[in-house]
């Protein structure tokens, strides 16, 4: 018979995926979203259980917590605004089926471009936002956690809700046809054709490729804006399209580009009105090792 620290972990694995959802909402890195888990685990096991009513509750704020402690410290550090070729860690899973277990992760999957929003937020509001909003945990289980009133905690995730709504752009919801506008522009990379580029992308496109933070602002990190001027850079790294395959990034179709055998980026889009409108390349060496292990 199991004792009571087995017992304890066992109901602990049954939020796991959840709490790394909240995690990963809140932070937009895999690799911290797995570390705030963890010191979840680590605050449970320093509880007196028999306070706690709803364990799935209260650690979906004690995750919370963690996460706005984080994200309190990086705002801290930060010397400068964040940079606009910031793209988060995107989560990758083949276009088959995949394990029930990680479902939780990717239920309601939030897409690279509203992780990109989120990363503008002052660190309460996106708390206020992500666990209210997405997760609805109520104001009153809130408020402790940003040492603020419920109606003042309402207002944090209104005024969240605003930025977000404003600065998201719309997206196409059919993932069937989104699929269908990546392969014609996969399918004009790789053929060098300049004039079906610039018909598969929106006049006001905007790219954003970030290759980590040693060369932000270098030429490996930039951010490029109009159909031309996005197509011109498309044809310059057609060998890194010609070398991707189709994969589900943030549960939209997106490109993982394998060169000679690790992962060289990952390229999320949206798409509306069957032309891509944003374009988000992760080329980060080190973030790009976690993603190998999910490929």
């Amino acid at each position: 018979m199991a004792d009571e620290g087995e017992l304890l972990a066992e109901r602990f694995e049954e939020h796991r995926g959840h709490l790394k959802a909240v995690a990963y909402r809140m932070l937009g890195s895999l690799a911290e979203a797995e570390d705030a888990v963890q010191e979840a685990w680590l605050r449970l096991g320093r509880t007196d259980t028999g306070d706690i009513g709803n364990l799935g509750g209260w650690l979906t704020t004690v995750t919370g917590r963690i996460c706005l402690d984080l994200l309190r410290s990086r705002a801290a550090r930060r010397e400068q605004p964040m940079d606009e070729t910031f793209v988060p860690d995107p989560v990758i899973r083949p276009l088959s089926p995949v394990d029930p277990e990680q479902e939780a992760l990717h239920t309601d999957s939030v897409g690279v471009a509203m992780l990109v929003v989120l990363e503008t937020l002052e660190p309460d509001e996106r708390l206020a936002f992500v666990l209210h909003d997405m997760f609805a945990v109520p104001f009153d289980d809130i408020a402790p956690v940003v040492e603020r009133s419920p109606a003042a905690t309402r207002q944090l995730a209104s005024r969240a809700r605003r930025r977000v709504r404003d600065a998201t752009p719309s997206s196409e919801p059919d993932p069937g046809r989104q699929k269908r506008v990546l392969e014609a522009f996969m399918a004009a990379a790789r053929g060098g054709d300049f004039e079906a580029l610039v018909a598969v992308l929106h006049p006001d496109v905007v790219l954003r490729a970030d290759a980590g933070a040693l060369v932000r602002g270098a030429a490996g990190s930039r951010t490029l804006r109009g159909a031309k001027t996005v197509a011109e850079s498309a044809l310059l790294f057609a060998r890194y399209t010609a070398a991707a395959r189709t994969v589900l990034v943030n549960d939209a179709p997106g490109l993982l580009s394998v060169v000679d055998g690790r992962v060289h980026s990952v390229m999320s889009v949206t798409v509306t009105d069957d032309r891509i409108t944003g374009m988000y390349i992760l080329s980060d060496p080190d973030r790009l090792e976690r993603v190998e292990a999910l490929t």
